[in-house]
């Protein structure tokens, strides 16, 4: 195993290296012009101030929980026995250590996301001005440092843990750690993000008939910072969570496996998500647009070179270590099936693809029939992804169950299987990471550039870089969507061992017609309805508390409306709006996922908790996707009608866009991705307290 632990540091060392190196490269790019800078200092400090606070108030969560954990996991600390000369209850406190590390790792991911950010965004919109090319790769490899990192941190804390800590199911609390940070991180800016976009749309757009990013408008530099705080050190947070979870499932699985096969198992996890890393640093290296290429072009061409590198490697791992080819199936299997799910999504988000257009066009007999249309294609394009997690879960499940396999790696060995086809999904999370930072990065470089009067060609090259952005982002959600979907199936196969361990046995999984079963599932099911409505009215009631403010400043600050140069918005009045608002919304909807599940296990048992996560996997994953790709589908129908189609900017049909892009704003960037944690964050839960739901329970 040390070669191993070994083989992970070094390649996530290297990770960090070439992170440096673009981090350098990106600084040394100009920054000229003193607008830009002016802005791109606002948007930083923005960001920043809303990072410390909320920071702060999840500081204190983080502290609570560990004490929580300290006394009550994985037994509680009274009970706790000196055996061979051991005291049981350094297990609470290791795990608790575990927790606060899962923690901390997390905050860091996203606050050098943010950095890396916020240096990116205005050298991108300057590099506009001189061509399609230097634009695009400044905003990538921002984006690719956030991925980097991201994965980096991840395999080094999963691989120093397991090593210190020799004990896989204290990983639970490390990885509990980043997907509760994660999932409060995620909230908190998706709710900032969207309460400033919707407002900036509505009042500038649709009220004022105003440019996107005019800087008569006070929410733009709120819109900026929401790009930074939420679609960055949020989605750095919530795949830094994915990417532990996925790891962390197939090691406690591994350790359910028949005793010879435990350590073999747990090296090919480790070799995996260290060759994934690897590829992903290829593939990072090699993007570029091509002579006659588009973004959209670039970036899924080193998303396809990632996939073949990863797959080559870890081939030639399997074969030189006498790993399983059977798990090396698995892997592939998940990976091909991210792809194609990548690529079912792109045909709902892409506008140049049939939808898009239809969408765009049913906008010209107005908002209704865009929201219509929108909700039902939304709906449509969540089937291709369920069948591709259904028919991953089952084909790697099939794989590895044959009498000869069982009877060497043991009976759970078909869940590994399934847990290592979510490794596999998850393999290029730094590529995924890349594409979808380099998104908020060309976002900003857009605006930066209209206020930055550089000029109509650079905003029509950072309207074609942001366009790119939204299409990968929208594939990029279905990807770890997916990836989501498959991790949290293996962390109920988690669950289940960790129950068995404590004394509970599943005799054939789960039997649905049982009533205690049958009750975890309804309540299961409806968690994620809830937990977004709450995401969703929380930008609802923040937006119009922002839509009154700029109508304040725009009724009581002379010449504002008119553009005066004396005429200056007080931008960080809408920042305060945003930040207040989502800071209290934080907290609620995450603790009404975790007590949920608490309240279940202790009402229903281990049966009712197993039905609860069935039916919050299924909703969940339904909702989540048809959330992001309706978001991202009704995001790009706007742009296509602002770049002249269908009557262009100020038609009709244009506003009509931007009210369907009003209502997928908090759909793709707040509720959306925000589920696929939430569903994590209650199997990990679940997990952790599986001793003490089989010992205390009502109905069980």
């Amino acid at each position: 195993m040390t070669i191993f632990y070994g083989i992970s540091i070094l390649i996530a060392a290297i990770a960090f290296a070439f992170a440096a190196y673009l981090y350098f490269w990106v600084k040394k790019q100009q920054q000229n012009n003193k607008r830009i800078t002016e802005v791109a200092g606002l948007i930083r400090d923005g960001a920043n101030t809303f990072m410390k606070r909320e920071y702060k108030i999840l500081a204190v969560f983080a502290l609570i929980v560990a004490v929580l954990i300290t006394l009550f996991l994985p037994n509680p600390i009274w009970n706790a026995e000196t055996v061979d000369g051991r005291w049981s209850g350094w297990n609470n406190i290791t795990m608790a250590i575990a927790y606060i590390c899962g923690t901390i790792l997390s905050a860091i991911a996203g606050k050098l996301g943010l950095v890396v950010a916020s240096l990116s965004n205005g050298r991108s919109a300057e590099a506009a001005a001189k061509g399609i090319k230097p634009a695009f790769l400044i905003g990538f490899r921002g984006g690719s440092v956030m991925g980097l990192i991201v994965v980096g941190c991840a395999v080094l804390g999963v691989s120093v843990a397991l090593w210190t800590l020799h004990d896989a199911s204290l990983l639970l609390g490390f990885s509990f750690g980043a997907s509760s940070l994660a999932l409060f991180a995620k909230a908190g800016g998706g709710i900032f993000t969207k309460t400033a976009d919707v407002a900036a749309d509505l009042t500038g757009k649709v009220e004022l008939g105003i440019a996107e990013d005019d800087p008569r408008n006070p929410a733009v530099i709120a819109d900026n910072v929401g790009d930074n705080v939420g679609d960055v050190a949020g989605m750095g947070a919530d795949l830094f969570d994915s990417n532990v979870a996925a790891l962390t499932s197939a090691l406690v699985i591994a350790t359910s496996l028949t005793q010879g096969m435990v350590e073999l198992s747990m090296k090919m996890v480790l070799c995996y998500a260290a060759l994934g890393l690897l590829a992903s640093i290829i593939g990072i290296a090699t993007a570029r647009i091509t002579k006659n290429g588009t973004p959209t072009g670039a970036l899924n061409s080193s998303t396809y070179v990632t996939s073949a590198v990863f797959m080559a490697f870890t081939a030639a791992a399997t074969y030189f270590f006498d790993f399983s080819w059977h798990i090396w199936g698995c892997s592939t299997l998940g990976l091909v099936v991210g792809v194609i799910i990548g690529l079912a999504t792109d045909y709902f988000t892409d506008d140049s693809k049939p939808i898009v257009k239809k969408v765009a066009h049913a906008s010209k007999s107005g908002p209704a029939f865009t929201v219509l249309s929108g909700v039902s294609y939304g709906f449509l394009s969540a089937l291709p992804a369920m069948i591709g997690i259904a028919v991953s879960a089952l084909v790697s499940y099939k794989i590895c169950d044959t009498e000869a396999l069982l009877a060497e790696y043991g009976a759970n060995f078909p869940l590994f299987g399934i847990s290592m086809a979510a490794v596999g999904m998850l393999s290029i999370v730094a590529m995924i990471i890349s594409n979808d930072a380099y998104g908020p990065i060309v976002d900003n470089a857009r605006g930066l550039a209209e206020m930055g009067g550089l000029g109509e060609d650079a905003i029509r090259i950072a309207d074609e870089l942001d366009s790119a952005g939204n299409t990968v982002k929208a594939v990029t959600k279905g990807f770890s969507i997916g990836a989501a979907g498959l991790t949290v199936i293996s962390l109920l196969g988690t669950f289940m061992a960790e129950a068995e361990a404590a004394g509970h046995t599943f005799l054939s999984g789960f039997d649905i017609m049982n009533p205690t079963v049958f009750f975890g599932i309804l309540i299961g099911a409806a968690i994620p309805a809830v937990f977004s409505a709450m995401l969703i009215l929380g930008v609802d009631k923040n937006a119009q508390k922002m839509v009154a403010e700029i109508h304040r400043q725009f009724d009581t600050i002379p010449g504002l409306k008119e553009g005066k140069e004396d005429a200056k918005p007080e931008y960080d009045k809408c920042i305060d709006v945003a930040t207040t608002g989502s800071l209290r919304e934080l907290i609620p909807a995450g603790m009404v996922a975790i007590l949920s599940t608490i309240a279940v296990g202790f009402i229903g048992g281990p049966e009712a908790i197993g039905g609860f996560l069935l039916g919050n996997i299924v909703s969940g994953l339904l909702l989540s996707l048809f959330m992001s790709n309706a978001g991202g589908l009704w995001d790009n129908s706007k742009k296509y009608v602002e770049a002249g189609n269908e009557g262009g900017k100020g038609s009709e049909a244009h506003k009509a866009a931007v009210i369907g892009d009003t209502v997928g704003d908090p759909f793709k960037d707040t509720a959306g991705p925000s589920i696929n944690t939430q569903i994590t964050v209650v199997s990990l839960v679940a997990s952790l307290l599986s001793a003490l739901f089989v010992q205390y329970n009502i109905f069980g």
